[in-house]
C-alpha cells in the first residue's frame, strides 16, 4: 500500500508527537533531605535540615489514611479516576477565569501540582499549563498512583521551611503522621495551597475557614461522623512556634559524620529513658559545677540483645563554652582501673590465681613507674577479691606483672578494645591503671560482654547495635570467651561487694534497691571519672569531666560518676542476680586466712567456688608447722626441750615486707613467737629481716632545703626478732644501728648508692638507691 504525500506527512508528524511525547521524563523530584532519628518505637528523637536548610523528612512508602482521605477531598476528589488532568475541572475553571478577567482558578491535579513542584516556580500561564498537562499525562503513565501522591505529600509546602507531611506533622503537632486527628489532617490537608497562613498574624482566621469548611464535607460525606466533626472544631490550629525535639543530638551527630545524611534512621533507643537519662544527666551536672565539672556522658546497654537503650553523649545547652557538642561517648579518653575486673576474670579463668588468695599490697617500684594506691596506704597483703573490690592499684600492677603485660595487651585487644593499637613496650605496666584511652562504647561493651558470659549466653560475640535497619553505622564488637560463665560470674561477685570502706558514703545515699556490679575509674591527674554497672538485663555507663580534659579536684569515680549511674539503675527494671553457673564451676578447699588451696598445715579449711578449669597455684605457703613450748609459749626445737614440754602448732606467717603492713590494719594477726632464751637458733637463719624503706629500684627525691640544711630520709627495716640489731652502710661506710623499731634518719647527698643492712647474725641485705636532688627532676 502507497501512502500519499499527506499521509506520509501525517504518520510522521505522530510518530515524532510520541517520541518526543517518550522523551519527556515524568514528574520526579530529586532534593536534599533532612536526616531523621527514630526510637525503638516510631518517635522522633531529632533532625538535621537538609543541605538547603529546609525541613524536608526523607519520603514514605505510603499517605496516612486520614491526611490523605484529607487532601484528595480539598484537593482532587477524581485523582483515582484521571490520568493527570480532569477535563471538566479545567473547563470550570477557563469559565471562572474568563468572567473574573483574571485566574481565579487553576484546575490543578494533584499530579499536575507535583509536576510544578518539580519543575520550580515557573510563571501561571497557559503555556505552562499545557507543559503541566503533558508532564502529568506522562507521570501518570509511568507511576502508580500511590507514588505519586507520596511524592506529592513528601514535597509540599507546609509554610517557612517545612516541606512534607512528616516534617510538618512533627513541627506543627509533634507527632508522627499516622498519628495525626482529622482536624490536624484536615488543618495540614489545607496548608500546600496557602502555606503562609500556619503563621500567627497572617490571616489565621482563613485557615481555620478552610479547615472547618472541609471537615464539614467530610462529614456531609459520611466518612466522619457528626459527633466527630463538632469534637475536631474544638481543636486547635497548629502551633508554628513548636521545635522538632533534639533528644540524641549526639547521636543524630553520630550518624551525619557516619556517612548516613539525608535518611531516615530507625535506632534502638527507648526515648522515655532517653529522656530521663537526659535529666539524671542535668541533675549531676548541676551538682557537678560547682566544682567546675562541666559535662557528663551516660550509655544504657541492654545486655540480652545487645542494643543501646539511652545514649546521652553530652549535657544539652546552648552555652558554647560548656562544649555541649563534644559527644563523649565517642571519644577517647584515659580509662583509669576500668580494666582491673578483666585481668581478674582472666588470671581466675586461667588457674592464675584463687578468688580469695592474698596478693601483694607493699610500696614497689619499676624503672620510671612507681604505682600508688588512691588512699596511698598499703594493706601488706589483701584478698584477690577484695583488692579488686577497693579498687588498689599495686595489688593490680603485681598481678598484671605475674600475669604478663604483652598477653593482657593481646587479650584485651581480642575482647573488643581495637583502641588500645600501640605497643606493649608504650604502656607497659600502666596499661592496667589507665595508661591507655578507649571509648565508652568499647568500654561499655566489654562489662556487658562479661555479664552475658557469666549468663552463659551462647553466642560468644556481642555487637552493640544503635540502628535498627539495614543500614550500615559502625557498631562495637566485644567478646569474652577467654573468661568463660565461671570466671565472669566470680568476677561480678567481686563487684558486688556491698561493702567498701571508702564508698559507704555514696552506697548509703545512691545505691538501688538491686544489686549491682559496678566499677569505678579515674584517670591520672583527675581528668576522667568513670562508673560503670552491670546487672543480668543491663549495663548502664557514666563518665564524668571536663571534655577539653582539665582536672578537677575530687574528680574521682566513686564521688562524680557513681552516683548518677546510681541513678540510672533506679529507673530500670528490677532484676534477679546472676545465676550460679554450676556446670562451669567446681568446689575446693581452701585456707580461710590465705585463700590459697589447703595445704595439710591450714586448720579449718573452708569450701569455694573456682572455675571448672582448675587452679595452677600452690597450696597454701604461710602457714608453718612450729613447736611452741607448753608454759613460755615461745618458740622451741627439739634439740632444746623435751617433747613432753612441747605443743606442735599450725602457724600463719606472712614475708617480712607484707607482715609489717598488713600487722598494722589487722590486730588479729599474730606474729611469730620469739625463742625461748635458753633455746636459740645457732645461726640467724631462723630470724628472718627486710628492708621496708626505700623498696626496691626506689628513687628518692631529696626536697630543697632552706638555708642549704642537708635533706634528711627515714630509713625503714623490720626484723623477726624483737631484740635484734640492725646496722646500715651506704657504700660500705657506716652510718648507724637501730634496735626495734627499726627506723634510721640518713643525710646524704643526691646520687647512687648501695644501702646493706647487716643483723647480730651476718644476716646481710643490699640494695641499690638513687637520691635525686631537687636540680635533677
Amino acid at each position: 500500500m502507497t501512502l500519499s504525500k499527506k499521509q506520509r506527512f501525517a504518520l510522521i508528524a505522530i510518530a515524532s508527537a510520541i517520541a518526543l511525547f517518550l522523551l519527556i521524563p515524568p514528574a520526579d523530584i530529586q532534593r536534599s533531605t533532612s536526616t531523621v532519628l527514630l526510637d525503638r518505637n516510631g518517635q522522633l528523637l531529632g533532625a538535621a535540615v537538609a543541605n538547603d536548610d529546609m525541613w524536608r523528612f526523607p519520603q514514605p512508602d505510603s499517605v496516612p489514611h486520614r491526611f490523605a482521605t484529607c487532601l484528595l477531598q480539598f484537593e482532587d476528589a477524581h485523582f483515582y479516576h484521571h490520568l493527570g488532568f480532569n477535563p471538566m475541572s479545567m473547563l470550570r475553571a477557563m469559565r471562572q477565569n474568563l468572567r473574573a478577567g483574571h485566574v481565579v482558578s487553576g484546575a490543578s491535579t494533584i499530579t499536575m501540582q507535583l509536576v510544578r513542584l518539580a519543575r520550580g516556580q515557573q510563571p501561571r500561564t497557559y503555556k505552562e499549563k499545557i507543559v503541566e498537562l503533558i508532564i502529568a499525562f506522562r507521570t501518570e503513565l509511568t507511576r502508580s498512583k500511590r507514588r505519586i501522591l507520596a511524592t506529592y505529600t513528601a514535597n509540599a509546602p507546609f509554610g517557612g521551611n517545612v516541606v512534607g507531611l512528616d516534617a510538618a506533622a512533627w513541627r506543627y503537632y509533634g507527632i508522627a503522621p499516622h498519628q495525626l486527628s482529622w482536624a490536624e489532617a484536615a488543618a495540614l490537608a489545607v496548608l500546600p495551597n496557602a502555606p503562609g497562613l500556619v503563621f500567627p498574624g497572617r490571616n489565621q482566621h482563613l485557615l481555620l475557614q478552610k479547615r472547618n469548611r472541609l471537615l464539614l464535607k467530610l462529614m456531609n460525606k459520611g466518612i466522619i461522623s457528626n459527633e466527630d466533626y463538632q469534637l475536631a472544631l474544638l481543636e486547635p490550629l497548629p502551633n508554628p512556634a513548636n521545635t522538632l525535639p533534639q533528644d540524641a543530638p549526639h547521636l543524630l551527630t553520630r550518624c551525619i559524620t557516619s556517612g548516613m545524611s539525608g535518611k531516615q534512621l530507625h535506632s534502638s533507643i527507648d526515648k522515655n529513658l532517653q529522656l530521663k537519662a537526659q535529666q539524671v544527666a542535668q541533675k549531676h551536672h548541676n551538682r557537678l559545677m560547682a566544682n567546675d565539672i562541666r559535662n557528663i556522658a551516660i550509655m544504657v546497654i541492654d545486655n540480652v540483645t545487645g542494643q543501646v537503650l539511652a545514649y546521652v553523649g553530652n549535657i544539652i545547652s546552648n552555652q558554647a563554652h560548656l562544649a555541649p557538642k563534644v559527644d563523649i561517648i565517642g571519644s577517647k579518653r584515659s580509662y583509669g582501673s576500668l580494666l582491673k575486673p578483666f585481668l581478674y576474670a582472666l588470671m581466675l579463668a586461667e588457674g592464675e590465681i584463687m578468688p580469695q588468695q592474698l596478693v601483694d599490697d607493699c610500696p614497689v617500684s619499676f624503672v620510671g613507674f612507681t604505682p600508688r594506691n588512691f588512699n596511698l596506704q598499703f594493706s601488706g597483703a589483701v584478698p584477690a577479691h577484695e583488692a579488686l573490690a577497693r579498687s588498689l592499684n599495686v595489688p593490680a600492677v603485681n598481678m598484671l606483672q605475674t600475669y604478663g603485660v604483652e598477653k593482657f595487651h593481646r587479650c584485651i585487644k581480642n575482647m573488643g578494645m581495637p583502641s588500645i593499637n600501640r605497643s606493649t613496650e608504650h604502656y607497659g605496666l600502666s596499661l592496667i591503671l589507665g595508661g591507655a584511652e578507649s571509648t565508652m562504647l568499647e568500654l561499655a561493651g566489654l562489662y556487658c560482654a562479661l555479664a552475658r558470659c557469666a549468663q552463659g549466653t551462647v553466642r560468644p560475640k556481642l555487637r552493640l547495635s544503635i540502628l535498627t535497619d539495614s543500614l550500615a553505622m559502625p557498631t562495637h564488637e566485644s567478646n569474652c570467651t577467654a573468661i568463660g560463665a565461671g570466671a565472669a560470674y566470680l568476677t561480678l561477685e567481686a563487684l558486688s561487694q556491698a561493702s567498701r570502706p571508702d564508698e559507704q558514703g555514696i552506697l548509703r545515699h545512691f545505691a538501688p534497691a538491686q544489686r549491682v556490679a559496678w566499677k569505678t575509674g579515674t584517670s591520672m591527674g583527675f581528668r576522667d571519672a568513670w562508673a560503670i554497672g552491670v546487672t543480668p538485663q543491663h549495663t548502664v555507663a557514666v563518665w564524668a569531666g571536663n571534655a577539653d580534659g582539665e582536672g578537677r579536684p575530687n574528680l574521682t569515680g566513686t564521688l562524680a560518676a557513681a552516683p548518677a549511674m546510681f541513678d540510672i539503675f533506679a529507673l530500670l527494671p528490677r532484676t534477679h542476680w546472676f545465676q550460679r553457673p554450676l556446670y562451669d564451676l567446681m568446689t575446693v578447699d581452701v585456707c580461710p586466712q590465705s585463700g590459697h588451696l589447703a595445704s595439710t598445715n591450714c586448720p579449718n579449711p573452708i569450701k569455694q567456688d573456682i572455675p571448672l578449669s582448675g587452679t595452677k597455684t600452690l597450696p597454701c605457703p604461710y602457714h608453718q608447722r612450729i613447736f611452741i613450748d607448753k608454759q613460755s609459749q615461745q618458740q622451741v626445737n627439739l634439740s632444746c626441750a623435751n617433747t613432753s614440754d612441747i605443743q606442735e602448732v599450725n602457724w600463719f606467717v606472712l614475708p617480712p615486707v607484707p607482715e609489717w603492713f598488713y600487722k598494722q590494719q589487722h590486730p588479729e594477726y599474730k606474729a611469730l613467737p620469739p625463742f625461748r632464751n635458753d633455746c636459740q637458733p645457732n645461726n640467724g637463719s631462723a630470724w628472718r629481716m627486710a628492708l621496708i624503706y626505700p623498696h626496691s629500684n626506689a628513687d628518692i627525691y631529696l626536697p630543697r632545703m632552706a638555708d642549704s640544711l642537708p635533706s634528711q630520709t627515714l630509713f625503714r627495716a623490720t626484723h623477726s626478732n624483737p631484740n635484734a640489731t640492725i646496722y646500715w652502710h651506704l657504700n660500705e661506710t657506716f652510718v648507724g644501728s637501730t634496735t626495734a623499731p627499726h627506723e634510721l634518719l640518713i643525710h646524704q647527698k643526691p646520687g647512687t648508692y648501695t644501702l646493706t643492712i647487716v643483723d647480730d647474725h651476718g644476716q646481710t641485705l643490699h640494695r641499690r638507691i638513687r637520691f635525686v636532688g631537687p636540680t635533677e627532676r
